[in-house]
């Protein structure tokens, strides 16, 4: 589904939320219609569900590879919750290959931490009871920034009851030590899921925010 696209060359990918067990319609196909709607060619990828690490990484990488192929030259991702997390760990994680770097991030409220409290049941899901340390710290995304990690724009609400707002305390620490190019909104109202938040008071503006932000990001060099 593509609107229009005022930045050629670049294609975002929307990942909605859901615990890793469902795909949250409203943090779907509404966010590409917005992303056409402000100029931004995307697409919903709805990766695996109820499967371990790395299968829906491994789906996504494959995904920002086959629109690499297809003219894509810079990969922004938007991802909510579970959608978030998943798409930090594209943007963030060691292992992809050249045609599956992602260039900027975008991230609604959005499980970060796999090792402190969090949406227990997609941990669950994602890494099973008996998760390591090694692997909870291995799928935390605060764990993984370096230098050499991609521009990240992050929005929460602090009511959020389901991933506490310090999913994104903790994620932008990790931006800001490494020197990360990164946008940090956390409202004071909300609940978790707002998806586009129209309506929603000041997180509404998210969009609007979000919006100068992107295009800053897809704007040609120099």
């Amino acid at each position: 589904m593509t609107i229009r696209a005022e930045s050629p060359g670049t294609h975002m990918i929307v990942l909605p939320g859901g615990g890793y067990a469902e795909h949250a319609p409203h943090e779907a196909e509404p966010v590409a219609r917005w992303l056409g709607e402000i100029g931004v060619q995307a697409s919903v990828f709805r990766y695996p569900l109820h499967v371990r690490h790395p299968a829906p990484l491994d789906a996504l990488r494959a995904e920002i590879g086959r629109r690499r192929a297809a003219g894509a030259q810079r990969i922004g991702l938007i991802g909510f919750s579970a959608g978030g997390h998943l798409a930090g760990l594209a943007a963030l994680a060691p292992g992809a290959a050249p045609d599956q770097t992602v260039q900027f991030a975008v991230l609604g409220y959005a499980i970060t931490s796999m090792q402190t409290q969090t949406y227990r049941p997609a941990r669950l899901i994602l890494l099973g009871e008996d998760a390591s340390p090694r692997l909870r710290r291995s799928t935390s995304l605060d764990a993984l920034v370096s230098p050499a990690s991609p521009p990240f724009f992050i929005w929460h609400t602090a009511e959020d009851r389901y991933v506490p707002s310090e999913h994104t305390y903790r994620l932008a620490s990790a931006l800001a030590a490494s020197g990360v190019p990164h946008a940090v909104h956390v409202f004071a109202h909300g609940p978790h899921s707002l998806g586009l938040a129209r309506g929603a008071g000041q997180a509404a503006i998210w969009t609007t925010l979000a919006s100068a932000w992107i295009h800053e990001q897809v704007a040609p060099p120099g």
